[in-house]
Formats: C-alpha cells, sequence, structure tokens
C-alpha cells in the first residue's frame, strides 16, 4: 500500500538529499506490478524550466514523484529540485498523465534525478561529483532502487546533449551514451528497460547548427542498443533563451515521450 504525503514545502532547495534505501524486505512482484516507475535524467530541458501556468497545478492520485526525501509525492511541477531559482514545467508531468490514461489500473511514478549544465561524460559511472549535486548517475541509481521497493521500472527517459554539441562529441555520443544505458540497465537489474532520448532544439539554422548535427546523429539511436527510441521535439517553441523550451512546449514533448514508450513497451 502507498502512503501518500502531499508537500507543502514549495520548492525544495539544493543540494539533494538520499536516503538509505528501506531495510524492510521489497515487496512481491505481485504488490510491485501496478506501480509503474519512469527514471528521469539528463539536463535541464528535462528538470524543466518552463513557466508554472494554472494549468500545471492539476494533479492525477495515480501520478506520484519521489522527491528528494525518498518519498512519494502527488506529482507537480515543478519535479526537479536542481536549480530552485529556475525550477518549473518540466516534459515529466505531462508524461506520467499520458502513461496514466495508457494504463488505468496503474499508478505512475516518477523518478526526477535531472541536473542542469551536465554532459554525458559526467553521467557516466564513476564519474566525479558535480558541484552539490554529488556523482550522478551514483544518485540516480540510489533514488532508483528506492523507487523500486515500491514498483517496477518501467522506462527511462533521457533528454540531454545541448553540453555535447562539438564536432567530437557528437562523435563519440554513441558511445558514452550507450555505456550509460548499459550500465543503467545492469545496476537496476532492468534489462532492456526502455529508453527515449529526446532532440534538442533548433530554432536559428545558422546558430544551431551543431545541435541540428547532433540531432542527426542522436535519430540513430534505436540502432544503438535494443528497446530505444527517440522523441523528437521539431517545432516546439523556447521561452525566449534560444536554450530551453516553453512551458506548451515541454508540455507537448512529454506527451511525445509517452507516445515512443508506449510503442516501446507494446
Amino acid at each position: 500500500m502507498l502512503l501518500l504525503k502531499l508537500s507543502d514545502e514549495g520548492i525544495e532547495s539544493r543540494p539533494y538529499t538520499f536516503p538509505a534505501p528501506p531495510t524492510a524486505p521489497a515487496k512481491s512482484l505481485a504488490e510491485r506490478s501496478q506501480f509503474h516507475l519512469y527514471l528521469l535524467v539528463g539536463q535541464s530541458n528535462m528538470a524543466g524550466r518552463g513557466k508554472v501556468e494554472a494549468l500545471d497545478l492539476a494533479i492525477n492520485p495515480r501520478v506520484l514523484c519521489l522527491n528528494k526525501e525518498g518519498r512519494w509525492v502527488v506529482a507537480m511541477d515543478p519535479l526537479h529540485t536542481d536549480k530552485p531559482s529556475m525550477a518549473g514545467v518540466g516534459l515529466g508531468t505531462t508524461f506520467g498523465k499520458a502513461m496514466a490514461a495508457a494504463s488505468p489500473n496503474a499508478v505512475i511514478g516518477l523518478i526526477p534525478c535531472a541536473v542542469g549544465g551536465t554532459t554525458v561524460s559526467q553521467w557516466q559511472k564513476g564519474a566525479g561529483p558535480v558541484g552539490d549535486w554529488g556523482k550522478l548517475y551514483e544518485n540516480a541509481i540510489r533514488r532508483a532502487k528506492i523507487a523500486q521497493y515500491d514498483g517496477v521500472l518501467k522506462g527511462i527517459l533521457w533528454h540531454q546533449g545541448e553540453g555535447d554539441c562539438s564536432t567530437g562529441n557528437v562523435a563519440a555520443y554513441q558511445e558514452r551514451l550507450t555505456k550509460v544505458v548499459t550500465n543503467f540497465r545492469t545496476d537496476l537489474e532492468a534489462r532492456d528497460v526502455p529508453f527515449v532520448a529526446g532532440t534538442l532544439g533548433v530554432w536559428d539554422q545558422a546558430r544551431h547548427a551543431k545541435r541540428k548535427a547532433f540531432n542527426e546523429n542522436l535519430a540513430k539511436l534505436p540502432t544503438w542498443f535494443a528497446k530505444g527510441a527517440v522523441a523528437d521535439a521539431s517545432g516546439l517553441a523556447h521561452k525566449g533563451d534560444g536554450t530551453h523550451f516553453g512551458s506548451a512546449g515541454l508540455r507537448e514533448l512529454g506527451r511525445r515521450y509517452a507516445k515512443a514508450m508506449q510503442e516501446l513497451l507494446h
């Protein structure tokens, strides 16, 4: 049985705090099977920088979020606490609502772990700590394992790449991301768990030529490993800074991630 605690603390301050995994025996698969978990990793467009608007305050009681203390709360933007002064609407909540609609007997559990301004190399297993957030990969594994006490990992959502758009990094991205995916699947004992990545925003063909090249490479992701897909961010507006998607764009991107995830799950 899930005990829900609505947070009244508003936006939580960094750094993340990670409690130890529960010491009691894990619940049986039958008990966990209808609690579907999704790990959210990457950088700022996964964390969410959109303005929170009235429609973002509408909750779905079947869409939960693992907060920074490791407790399940009803999901509401902002999900992430990586940079409280910037935290806002992301793609995760809309994704969760779409997945809940597609699985009416399930509860959806979101595990937010994205940190803005990070590279794929900083997400490697064993990479050094990143500021106040510590080791990104190890922290994500710890949070996911806490969540797995209650549910079953159904998918991983990844949005990252603005920090890896140089020619050399694009060429190495397949190897680096494949290593991240392989390690997540191994360490979370979730072989072939679906993995969906999203393309970067390209709003100026000249200024964003490197992002375009990155996206062209990322489009090949389904050939890099099994159960991989790409959510296309084409046509989504930015928030005015030419880097971060706006609120409406992130909500739509969440729906596109959900569509890609559902296709991998069926």
